[in-house]
C-alpha cells in the first residue's frame, strides 16, 4: 500500500479540519451552544460525508475506507458534536443490503455492550440495544437472523440518554418497539459482508480515536506553553516535555497502524481486513486512553474541572474505544484469525 495521502485526500482533510476548526466547539461552554451545532450539522450534511460509502456504479463505494477514516479523524480531533460514525454505518449496511438511500438520518443499534450490531431473530424478543452516535436519527438499523443471512430491519428510537460521550449522545431503544423490515433490500448481509462492515466500523472507531488524541495532547501542549510556574512555562520541564513526547509518539503510531487498517477495508479479503483492523483497534484504544489521561495530567488540578476541555476528549475515547470492541476483544479477534488460543491453552 502506498501510505500518502493522494491530492484530494489532502483536500478532504483540509476541508475537514477547517470546518471543525470554524464551527465545532471550542470550549466545554460550547456543547450547550444549539444555534452553533446546527450550523455545524447542516455544513456536515451539505459536504456529503456521511455518503461517502453510498453505492456507486457497480455498487461499489463512491470512496475508500482511507477517505471516511480521514473525515472520521478531523471530527474526533475537533471534537464534532454531529452524527458520522453512525449514519455512515448505516449507510454501508444499506449497501450491502442492496436497500435505498433512507429518507431521514438514521443510525445502527448495537447490541448493549457495544460489540456488534443488534440482530434478533424472527419472532423473537428483542435484546438489549443501544444507538450510539445517534443526534439527529429518528431511527436505527438491525439485522434479522435468518438461514440466509442478516436482513436488514429497523425500529424507532427513543429518548435521548447522553451517555459517557458528551458529542456524541446514545439514544435507548425500547426492547417491546416494533420492528419493520427495510424495503426494498435486494439481499441479506453475508457472514463475510458482516466482516468488512465490522471491519470498516473499527477502522472509523480507530481514525476516531486518532483525532481524539492528536486533539488531546494539542490541547496539552499549548496549556503547557502558557501555564507559568516558578516564573518559567511548565513546558521547559523535563517531566512535562516526555509525557507530551511519549503521547505524541504514541498518537502517531495509532495514526500508522489505522491507515493500514482503513486501506485493508477495500483491498483485502474481509477475514484478512476484519484482522487488520482488529490490530489497530487493539493499539488504538489502548494508547488513546493513556493519551488522553496525560493530557489531564499535564493540566494539573484544573485538568479535572468540569471547565476543561480534556475531560471531553477523555469521554470521546472511552466510547470509541469499545465501539464494536475494545483492546481485549480485539485481540482475541487477531488470535482466532491465526488459530491460536483454545487447545493452545491461550486466552
Amino acid at each position: 500500500m502506498d501510505v500518502r495521502y493522494s491530492e484530494e485526500q489532502h483536500a478532504l482533510r483540509d476541508a475537514a479540519a477547517r470546518l471543525v476548526g470554524q464551527l465545532g466547539p471550542h470550549a466545554v461552554g460550547d456543547l450547550g451552544d444549539p444555534e452553533r451545532r446546527a450550523k455545524l450539522d447542516a455544513a456536515v450534511a451539505a459536504s456529503g460525508w456521511r455518503e461517502l460509502r453510498a453505492p456507486a456504479e457497480g455498487g461499489t463505494p463512491m470512496a475508500s475506507g482511507v477517505e471516511a477514516a480521514i473525515v472520521a479523524e478531523e471530527l474526533g480531533r475537533g471534537l464534532a458534536d454531529v452524527a458520522f460514525f453512525g449514519p455512515v454505518m448505516a449507510g454501508e449496511l444499506r449497501r450491502l443490503a442492496g436497500a435505498p438511500d433512507p429518507a431521514a438520518l438514521e443510525t445502527v443499534a448495537f447490541l448493549d455492550d457495544l460489540s456488534t450490531v443488534a440482530r434478533t431473530g424472527d419472532g423473537s424478543g428483542l435484546p438489549p440495544m443501544v444507538a450510539v452516535d445517534a443526534a439527529g436519527s429518528s431511527t436505527a438499523l438491525l439485522l434479522v437472523s435468518r438461514t440466509d443471512g442478516g436482513h436488514l430491519a429497523q425500529v424507532e428510537l427513543g429518548g435521548v440518554r447522553a451517555g459517557i460521550d458528551l458529542t456524541r449522545p446514545s439514544m435507548a431503544i425500547d426492547p417491546t418497539v416494533d420492528v419493520s423490515a427495510v424495503e426494498p433490500a435486494v439481499r441479506p448481509v453475508a457472514p463475510d459482508s458482516l466482516q468488512r462492515w465490522t471491519a470498516l466500523g473499527l477502522s472509523l472507531t480507530c481514525a476516531d480515536l486518532v483525532g481524539t488524541m492528536r486533539g488531546a495532547v494539542q490541547l496539552a501542549t499549548e496549556y503547557a506553553s502558557e501555564r507559568r510556574q516558578y516564573g518559567v512555562a511548565i513546558g521547559s520541564f523535563q517531566a512535562i516535555q516526555h509525557l507530551l513526547a511519549d503521547a505524541f509518539v504514541q498518537a502517531e503510531g495509532a495514526h500508522s497502524v489505522t491507515l493500514h487498517a482503513a486501506w485493508a477495508v477495500d483491498e483485502l479479503p474481509a477475514a484478512d481486513a476484519l484482522e487488520a483492523a482488529a490490530v489497530a483497534k487493539a493499539y488504538c484504544a489502548r494508547a488513546a486512553r493513556v493519551v488522553c489521561e496525560t493530557a489531564i495530567q499535564v493540566h494539573g488540578g484544573i485538568g479535572n474541572t468540569w471547565e476543561c476541555s480534556a475531560h471531553l476528549y477523555l469521554r470521546r475515547a472511552l466510547l470509541s474505544g469499545e465501539l464494536l470492541g475494545g483492546a481485549g476483544a480485539s485481540m482475541a479477534r487477531v488470535l482466532g484469525h491465526r488459530g491460536i488460543g483454545g487447545v493452545d491453552g491461550l486466552p
